[in-house]
Order: structure tokens, then sequence, then C-alpha cells
């Protein structure tokens, strides 16, 4: 069966049902229907996806993805996570003199590296794709540029770190933290650059209008 939005509307409303019961415990439904309407609506949510095609069920399961004109955004996640982790965690071990933690770190700085490699190649492409005008050009120019310098001392970093080992002691360990607070400092603002990109410009956004739907609002101050 093709896929088309109706589907994808019930399996994402049968998802959020289940999953709202998971998050909130049911506590709406003392009786214990909480529990039974989340698995009613699981199994329906799973009941949905065998009548679906393969490219319908990714669709439904990853709507973020399928509404992507590019993986880009959804890339750059992991290279901050994972080099954000790298520096904590081997700043504490250091302080604490453990050089098993600094091996871990090390898989967290490789990991990191090789994340930055796939998300620099997602945005020259996006850079290519993604219709933009002169005003945020500039602005995209800059933070390509400082992903290519956090890619460059990425790569650095873990060649030192594979050759000399977790052991660095002395200047030479005083300048590797160095360059891997500075990598953390051009990660931070390559990040704040996209999001200025996206969330003052919006680019690659395809934006919606918002239904005039009374009773929503997220402000606690007005009861």
């Amino acid at each position: 069966m093709p896929f088309n939005g109706t589907f994808l509307f019930f399996d994402l409303t049968a998802m959020y049902n289940f999953l709202s019961f998971q998050i909130h415990g049911g506590a709406d439904h003392g009786d214990g229907s909480g529990m039974a309407d989340g698995l009613s609506s699981l199994l329906a949510f799973i009941e949905g996806l065998t009548a679906q095609t393969p490219g319908g069920i990714f669709a439904t399961l990853m709507p973020g993805i399928t509404a992507m004109a590019n993986i880009h955004p959804m890339l750059v996640h992991f290279p901050i996570a994972f080099l954000v982790t790298f520096f904590v965690l081997d700043t504490v071990a250091i302080l604490a003199n453990k050089i098993a933690w600094r091996k871990i770190a090390s898989w967290f700085l490789y990991l990191g590296t090789v994340a930055a490699g796939f998300t620099v190649l997602a945005g020259f492409i996006a850079a290519d794709s993604v219709p933009h005008g002169d005003n945020v050009h500039e602005i995209m120019e800059r933070h390509e540029h400082l992903g290519i310098w956090v890619l460059s001392l990425a790569t650095i970093l873990s060649v030192w770190r594979y050759k000399a080992g977790e052991s660095l002691r002395g200047v030479a360990n005083g300048l590797f933290m160095f360059t891997s607070a500075l990598l953390c400092l051009l990660l931070s603002l390559g990040a704040d650059l996209g999001g200025l990109m996206v969330y003052k410009y919006g680019v690659a956004v395809a934006a919606t209008p918002v239904p005039e739907i009374t009773g929503h609002h997220h402000n606690t101050d007005e009861e």
C-alpha cells in the first residue's frame, strides 16, 4: 500500500498516545485504563506500520529526517556531544590522575573526529543545495570555516593522542589541553552561527502557518 499522509497522521497519533502515557505514568487513570489505552495505542501503531511500504514505515518512524532537505542539521549533534565529552572527561582525568579515564576520553575524541568529518561533508552539500540570501551568505561562510577548523584540530589531536598515548606530561600535555579547549571554543562558535541561520533567518526551514487554536500555551505565569 503506498504511503500517504493519512497513515502518517494515524500512526504518529497512536505513537504519541502511547508515549504520552509512558511519560505521565497514567496518573489520570487511577483504574488502570491508562495502561490499557497505552497498549491499545501501541498495537494500533504497529498495525498501521505493517500496512505500509518500507518507505512509508521509514517516513512514519523518522518524520523529521524525511522532511529534511539535507541531513547536516541531524549530524551536527554528534561531534558536539563526542568532542565536548572528550574534553570534560580528559580534564577530569588529569585532575584525578586517572589514566584509564583518559583512555576512555580518547575514544570520544576519535568518534568526534569521524562525526565531524561526516558533518562537514554534509555541510558542504547543504551549502550548495539550500537557498539563502546575501544576508546569510557571510554567516554561512564563517560557519563553514569554523567547521573546517574544528575538523582540522580534531584530526590533529586524534593523531597526536594515538601516537603519544594518554601519558602526556608537562608542556606537551598543557599544549594538548589548550588545543582541546580551543577546539571546544570553535565548536561552540560554529554551533552558535548554525543556530543563528536557522532560528533568526530560517535557513532550510519550511515555515507553516500556526493554527489559531485557543487554550494552548506554555506560559505558566498566567493561570
